[in-house]
């Protein structure tokens, strides 16, 4: 397992942090923060990372390799972190796997991630189950190979009991398409009669999203220092604290995850406000 790098003193926990904590091992028994971050309050630590994942391919040019190598090794990064997450006790983690606009790519390489899909939902079934994450997957599957629809369903059936956490990747996924087809499915309710007009506000549209039932990502993280959100969450990140890294993601690991979360702990929430409206437990209350 790997070590954690302690970067400050220990912190001391206050009334907010034991809230905290309790928050974490009352949904996660195994979950040790303070083992893993020890500068870091558990009520700092975020409910909802979301990360996009980039440079693998830039990874594997660099090495000279074939850009599938990098989705390889970036696969590998893929375990580190959301072992390292569970850890941690974060409530919830979402990949950015596959974007609606990744179809453009070269046909061999397309081919080449969705057997790694295959491959990676295979393997980590077991896992999955056995440390009682939840599976999901926001996208479209129309578009999809049919196996990886099945693989998905398989994945998400066996896994719908676990508590610990929940793994969240998305695939075949846009932000403006899945804002679209919420707008949509509240026009047809309305069509049928089953919604009046005036109720369509932010909680209608948020009910109609796939990301329905989780919490907004509290932090996202993007790697390889690109600056751009790239169609991603767009509405869940409304008042999610951005982490850019210029590590590629095979490159990225627990030294950079505790280094974003490090950073995301420092911050103030304000929320359009002058000072943070909440207290500092709320992210796991």
């Amino acid at each position: 397992m790997p070590q954690p790098v302690e970067t400050g003193a220990r912190i001391a926990l206050d009334d907010a942090a034991m809230a905290a904590l309790a928050s974490i091992h009352s949904r996660n028994p195994q979950a040790d923060p303070l083992g893993r971050l020890p500068d870091v309050s558990p009520a700092r630590l975020p409910r909802h990372i979301a990360i996009i994942m980039d440079g693998n391919g830039r990874w594997a040019t660099a090495k000279g390799l074939p850009r599938q190598a990098g989705h390889q090794a970036g696969a590998r990064s893929v375990r580190k972190v959301v072992e390292e997450c569970g850890r941690l006790g974060v409530e919830v983690l979402t990949l950015y796997s596959f974007s609606m606009e990744n179809w453009r790519r070269p046909r061999d390489e397309v081919q080449a991630l969705m057997e790694l899909c295959l491959a990676y939902l295979a393997s980590e079934e077991p896992e999955l189950v056995k440390h009682q994450i939840r599976f999901r997957v926001v996208g479209r599957r129309e578009g999809l190979p049919p196996e990886v629809v099945r693989a998905i369903a398989r994945v998400e059936d066996a896994t719908r009991h676990g508590t610990r956490a929940t793994l969240c990747l998305a695939i075949n996924y846009g932000s403006r398409a899945e804002i679209a087809d919420a707008a949509r499915a509240i026009a047809a309710d309305i069509a049928a009669g089953t919604l009046r007009p005036q109720d369509v506000n932010e909680a209608a549209l948020e009910q109609r999203l796939s990301t329905s039932g989780l919490p907004d990502p509290d932090l996202l993280i993007r790697t390889a220092g690109e600056m751009r959100v790239s169609n991603f969450l767009l509405w869940q990140i409304s008042y999610s604290e951005l982490y850019v890294t210029p590590a590629l993601w095979p490159d990225f690991g627990v030294d950079q995850l505790h280094a974003a979360i490090r950073d995301y702990a420092r911050r103030n929430r304000r929320y359009g406000g002058i000072e943070n409206p909440r207290p500092s437990g709320a992210e796991h209350a």
